[in-house]
């Protein structure tokens, strides 16, 4: 069972930032895509940010200019550092990365990370 473990969510005064992490275990030695999702009360999960090994970004247009995705592909770490912060970012978090393993790719999902943001 491939874990992706989340950190780094919490409280926040709007305008202020923070570093979400998410981490696959080091012996996992083909991830493509690494992503990031977030999911608001009473609305759909949506894509924050991706990164695929190669180094391409997608970004929301919610969050361009304010978040900025990176990975460690050593660590096999993926990282959304998130400036400016605004009340609309409030969400669960969710790590996601396409992971081969056991003879085929696949999807997984971190449990999420909770960010509030107070205005």
């Amino acid at each position: 069972q491939v874990q992706l473990a989340e950190s780094g969510g919490g409280l926040v005064q709007a305008g202020g930032s923070l570093r979400l992490s998410c981490a696959a275990a080091r012996n996992i030695f083909n991830i493509n895509s690494m992503r990031w999702y977030r999911q608001a009360p009473g609305k759909q999960r949506e894509l924050v940010a991706g990164l695929t090994r190669g180094g391409t970004t997608t970004y929301a247009d919610s969050v361009k200019g304010r978040f900025t995705i990176s990975r460690d592909n050593a660590e096999n770490t993926v990282y959304l550092q998130m400036n400016s912060l605004k009340s609309e970012d409030t969400a669960v978090y969710y790590c996601y990365a396409d992971i081969f393993v056991r003879g085929k790719w696949d999807a997984y999902w971190g449990r999420g990370t909770q960010v509030t943001v107070s205005s």
